[in-house]
């Protein structure tokens, strides 16, 4: 329930924030920088005196979406502290695993339910839509995305699997030998979430057992 909520309100401030920086760009010459923050949004509209009647209105809409900007990191920043400790409480092993922390975790456990009911790792990985579908031609064996499966596990897994590449760990070096296959950066980065899969449900299926 709090990941859901988790995923409602992290789509709710992706809307501010970008209906916000679009306001600003009208606002200010210049606009402001690609990646914007609410203490230099809050800057930007100190420095904004508006000329007329459209701008006094565009001002007021904007510092609204900026307090809706604020709320919703403070009730993100709630919900993660929730989520940590039901997750410490559960005593999953999950985060164990390079990548994944205590929101991936949630998400896991919570879009999972009873491992019980995936008879094999095959089974879970179908059911994150990390099993890749072939997509060959000819005798060169290729494989695409799958767009079944459930999105939010399918999600925490790949935030996982670019975790790992990015650092000095046993995913980053299957997915270099990956690629030395020939295998393009997005089938080996699939191959690498199929890895994964197969882990979360041996720690998910060990958990179960204790």
């Amino acid at each position: 329930m709090a990941g859901r909520r988790h995923h409602d309100l992290t789509g709710l401030r992706t809307q501010a924030i970008c209906r916000l920086h679009a306001l600003l760009c009208g606002l200010t010459p210049g606009g402001a920088g690609r990646l914007l923050s609410t203490p230099q949004a809050g800057r930007i509209l100190g420095t904004i005196r508006p000329a007329g009647l459209v701008e006094i209105e565009r001002k007021r809409v904007a510092l609204e979406l900026l307090g809706d900007v604020r709320r919703f990191d403070s009730q993100l920043l709630a919900i993660n502290e929730r989520l940590v400790e039901a997750v410490l409480v559960s005593g999953t092993t999950v985060t164990d695993i390079h990548g994944i922390g205590p929101l991936g975790a949630a998400l896991i456990l919570g879009h999972t339910g009873d491992i019980a009911r995936f008879p094999t790792s095959g089974h879970f990985a179908r059911y994150t839509g990390s099993a890749p579908i072939a997509a060959s031609s000819g005798p060169k064996q290729r494989h695409r995305l799958n767009p079944r499966g459930n999105r939010q596990l399918n999600r925490a897994l790949h935030v996982a699997a670019v975790t790992q590449v990015r650092n000095d760990t046993p995913g980053r070096a299957y997915y270099r030998r990956k690629l030395d296959e020939g295998k393009s950066r997005k089938e080996a980065l699939r191959s690498l979430k199929r890895q994964i899969a197969k882990t979360v449900y041996r720690h998910l299926v060990t958990d179960a057992r204790r």
